[in-house]
C-alpha cells in the first residue's frame, strides 16, 4: 500500500480542487468561515455546489473528515439535482475533495477510485489533456473559494474570474464574482491611496447580465456613493430592497449606504430586521457596533451637555455588537480597532489596551493595518493615557513604514501637529524638533526639515543623527 500511497499523492497534486488551490488555514477564521458558508447555502441556492464544496474542505480542516464527506454527498446531489445536463463539468471539483479527503483518512482504494474517476472525464473531455483542463467553472469555483479566505487571495480570485470569462464572456456569475473580486481590491487600493473606480464597470455590467442579482447591485449602489453620484445608487439600494425585501446580504449594504449618508436609525433598523434572520453574522454585529458609535458621536456634537445615561448606553450597546463581532472572527481587524477604541470612549482603559494587543498580533496585517494600528494606538497614547512620548513613539513607527496609505497620512499629520504644539507651548526638546526635522524630510519640505535640525543641534551640540541628517540634507538641495 506504500507504493499505491506514492503514486497516488502524484496524482493527487494534479487535480484542480480547494486541497491543491494553496488555500490556508491559518490566514481565516475556520468557524467564521463554516458560520458564513451555511448561511449563504440557505440564502444563494444557485451556488450550493461552490458552498458544499467549500464547506468540506473547512470540515476537513477542522479535523471532521466525516463531515467533509457528508458535505459532498450534498455537493453530488446539487449536481445531480440541477444540471443533469452537464455532470461532467461540475462534478470534477467535488471528486478531486473526495479523493484527497480519503487519501487523509488513509482509505486509498476509495482515493484511488475517484482520482480514476477525474482521470477518465477528463480524458472523454478532452482529446489532449490527461488532466489539465481548462473549464471556466473550474476557473470560478477557484475564484469563489479564494474570495472567502480573505484579502491576501483577492488578486488570485480575480485572474481566475478573467480566466473563466475568456472561455465565456457574458456569464453572469462569472461576471458578478469577477466585479466583487475588483470592488474588495478597490476598497484596499483605497486605504492604500490610490485612487480608482476601475469596479464601477464590472458592476454596471455585472446588473446588466442579471438584473436579478440584488447583492450585486448593492455593491454598485455603495460604488456610487463612493463616486459621489449617491442619488444614482440609492436607487439601485431601493430596487434591490424591493426585489429581495428579506435578503440579508441586500439589507447589509443598504444599512451601510444610509449610515454613510447620515440616516443612522434607518440603517439601525434594517440591521436589527437582518439580524433577525443570521444572528451570527459578523458583519451585521460590526455594522451596529459602528452605527452606535455614530449616534454617540452624533449626540456628542449637537448637544452640550449629553445626558450621560444616554452616553453609557450607546457606547455599551456598541461595544456589545463589536466584541460579538471579534469574538465570533479573530482576525477581523478594523473590528478589534473600533472595539478598543470604543473601550477607550467608555474609559476601560484595560480592556482597551488588551484589545489594541490582540489587534497587533492578527497574523495576516498588511502594511497599511500596521500604520492604522500605530496611528490608533498612538491617539490612544495620546488622548487617554495622557502621554505624548508614547503617542510620539507609535506615529513614528506608522511613519517608518515607507508605503503610503490612509494610516501613514494620519499618522503623518498627528505627529507634526503634536509636535508643533509643544514647540509653540515651549516644552519641545531636541528630540522634538528633530523628530519634526524628520516629518518635514518625508513630506518633501526640505528646508523647513533643515531649520528643525539646526534647532536640534543648537539645544544637542553633539548629536550624530542630527548632523549626519543636516549634512545629508544640505547636499541634496
Amino acid at each position: 500500500s506504500t507504493i499505491l500511497k506514492n503514486s497516488l499523492k502524484s496524482s493527487l497534486l494534479e487535480l484542480e480542487c480547494h486541497f491543491t488551490w494553496a488555500l490556508l488555514k491559518q490566514d481565516v477564521d475556520l468557524d467564521d468561515l463554516e458560520e458564513t458558508i451555511a448561511d449563504q447555502i440557505e440564502f444563494f441556492i444557485e451556488s450550493n455546489i461552490t458552498n458544499y464544496n467549500l464547506l468540506s474542505y473547512v470540515c476537513h480542516l477542522k479535523d471532521s473528515n466525516e463531515e467533509a464527506l457528508r458535505n459532498l454527498q450534498k455537493a453530488e446531489e446539487e449536481v445531480q439535482k440541477n444540471h443533469p445536463d452537464e455532470t461532467d463539468h461540475r462534478i470534477l471539483v467535488t471528486w478531486g475533495n473526495y479523493a484527497w479527503t480519503y487519501y487523509h483518512m488513509q482509505r486509498y482504494e476509495e482515493a484511488q477510485t475517484y482520482v480514476s474517476k477525474v482521470e477518465n472525464t477528463c480524458k472523454k473531455l478532452s482529446s489532449t489533456a490527461q488532466w489539465k483542463i481548462e473549464l471556466p467553472e473550474i476557473y470560478a469555483e477557484q475564484g469563489w473559494a479564494l474570495l472567502k479566505f480573505g484579502r491576501k487571495y483577492y488578486i488570485r480570485a480575480k485572474d481566475c474570474f478573467e480566466a473563466a470569462l475568456r472561455n465565456d464572456p457574458n456569464n453572469p456569475r462569472f461576471k458578478a464574482g469577477y466585479a466583487i473580486a475588483m470592488y474588495r481590491l478597490e476598497d484596499f487600493s483605497r486605504r492604500q491611496c490610490e485612487d480608482i473606480s476601475l469596479s464601477l464597470k464590472p458592476l454596471q455590467h455585472a446588473v446588466e447580465l442579471n438584473p436579478k442579482d440584488t447583492f450585486i447591485m448593492a455593491l454598485l449602489a455603495l460604488k456610487l456613493q463612493d463616486l459621489m453620484r449617491a442619488d444614482e445608487g440609492e436607487k439601485y439600494i431601493e430596487e434591490a430592497i424591493q426585489i429581495t425585501p428579506d435578503l440579508p446580504y441586500v439589507q447589509r449594504y443598504a444599512a451601510k449606504f444610509y449610515r454613510r449618508k447620515g440616516e443612522v436609525d434607518k440603517a439601525l433598523q434594517i440591521l436589527k430586521k437582518a439580524l433577525a434572520v443570521t444572528p451570527k453574522s459578523v458583519f451585521l454585529h460590526h455594522q451596529l457596533g459602528i452605527c452606535y458609535r455614530a449616534k454617540l458621536f452624533q449626540l456628542r456634537n449637537t448637544t452640550r451637555y449629553p445626558p450621560q445615561g444616554q452616553v453609557d448606553e450607546l457606547i455599551r450597546l456598541s461595544i456589545f455588537h463589536l466584541k460579538t463581532a471579534t469574538d465570533h472572527k479573530t482576525k477581523f481587524f478594523s473590528a478589534h480597532m473600533d472595539l478598543a477604541n470604543m473601550y477607550a470612549q467608555g474609559k476601560r482603559y484595560k480592556e482597551a489596551e488588551e484589545t489594541f494587543q490582540k489587534a497587533f498580533q492578527i497574523n495576516i496585517l498588511l502594511y497599511d493595518d500596521k500604520q492604522e494600528f500605530y496611528y490608533h494606538y498612538g491617539n490612544f497614547q495620546r488622548f487617554h493615557m495622557k502621554s505624548e512620548s508614547e503617542a510620539i513613539r507609535y506615529y513614528l513607527e506608522g511613519l517608518k513604514i515607507e508605503k503610503e496609505s490612509y494610516g501613514r497620512n494620519k499618522c503623518r499629520n498627528a505627529l507634526k501637529k503634536l509636535l508643533e504644539q509643544r514647540i509653540q507651548r515651549g516644552v519641545g526638546d531636541a528630540t522634538d524638533f528633530g523628530t519634526l526635522g524628520l516629518v518635514h524630510n518625508l513630506n518633501g519640505e526640505k528646508q523647513k526639515a533643515i531649520e528643525c535640525y539646526e534647532k536640534a543641534i543648537a539645544l544637542c551640540p553633539d548629536n550624530e543623527e542630527y548632523l549626519s541628517a543636516l549634512c545629508e540634507l544640505r547636499l541634496s538641495i
